[in-house]
């Protein structure tokens, strides 16, 4: 009995390697063989460009500034706005803003990925759910996620639960619809080869379906953090008070009651800027390393 048991476990084994080795080799397969480009190449051809556009932004809005001389109050110079940041510096309520609001949408959108993942692959396994549940996600995914904060404020009161519940109906359908279309699009030969080789409905679904439906839930993911840095914003704007923390939603709302549009202004830059930011550094380099070994984006092609 104890030999048998080992064999069976050798074949287990054996029948997951083959099905790592099914989704390695595609991606071998389908991998460009291109000499790829250069570090900094690269971060020249994705960072230089929006750097000189805001540049040439910045400089025709001042230059309209130094010839139109409109009304401070109505049309802050460049300059304004940078002292309206440096102020925001020196009193500390910019590092406060920053950092809460960071950590609530990263922990916000950790959890999003947690749930709608699982969601996201029940959904596109078992087509009678997805046939009672999807269009109810994809409605979700329409409403906008700032008609949830009256609800969660009722609900959960003026605490951080009322930002994470609003982030979470934000991120959430966008991660399941797009899992949802990463596997319709996943060639059904994938699915006969995993079955031929005995793969299990969980070893399909995981170690088959799901690698192979990497692009479109990473285009879900990468629109659910979108939608869950807007929830966001729009909670801490409306959500004001209580034990909620004082993050950027809340300094943009605190400038326009005091009227101060440099102010406003400083804050949405910084809100633009941070999104920016995450898109560059983290989802842009991942999106390209994706679709390069799944042969989708050329090893000399940069985006």
């Amino acid at each position: 009995m104890p030999r048998d048991t080992t064999v069976l476990d050798r074949a287990d084994a054996g029948q997951a390697d083959d099905l790592r080795s099914l989704a390695a080799g595609l991606d071998r397969l389908q991998t460009d063989v291109e000499r790829r480009p250069s570090l900094w190449r690269r971060l020249a051809a994705s960072v230089l460009p929006p750097i000189i556009f805001v540049v040439l932004l910045v400089a025709a809005w001042q230059l309209y500034v130094v010839i139109a001389h409109p009304r401070p109050d109505i049309v802050p110079s460049p300059l304004d706005v940078a002292g309206a940041l440096a102020h925001a510096w020196d009193t500390g309520r910019l590092q406060i803003a920053v950092t809460t609001s960071l950590e609530r949408g990263l922990v916000g959108f950790a959890i999003a990925i947690a749930v709608g993942t699982p969601i996201g692959l029940l959904l596109a396994e078992v087509r009678p759910i997805r046939r009672a549940v999807g269009p109810i996600i994809s409605g979700l995914q329409v409403l906008p996620s700032v008609a949830w904060v009256p609800a969660a404020i009722i609900w959960f009161g003026l605490s951080d639960a009322t930002v994470y519940f609003v982030i979470l109906m934000g991120a959430i359908p966008s991660i399941v619809n797009g899992l949802i279309a990463g596997v319709q699009q996943v060639p059904p030969q994938l699915r006969r080869v995993g079955t031929v080789l005995g793969a299990s409905r969980w070893q399909l679904a995981t170690t088959v379906i799901l690698p192979a439906a990497l692009p479109g839930y990473l285009a879900g993911i990468k629109q659910g953090w979108a939608f869950a840095w807007r929830s966001l914003m729009a909670a801490e704007i409306i959500a004001v008070g209580g034990s909620i923390g004082f993050g950027l939603g809340s300094m943009l709302d605190q400038s326009r009651q005091l009227a101060d549009l440099a102010g406003v202004l400083a804050t949405i830059l910084l809100i633009l800027v941070i999104g920016i930011l995450i898109e560059l550094v983290f989802f842009g380099p991942l999106e390209r390393r994706v679709l390069r070994r799944r042969g989708l984006l050329l090893a000399g092609t940069a985006r």
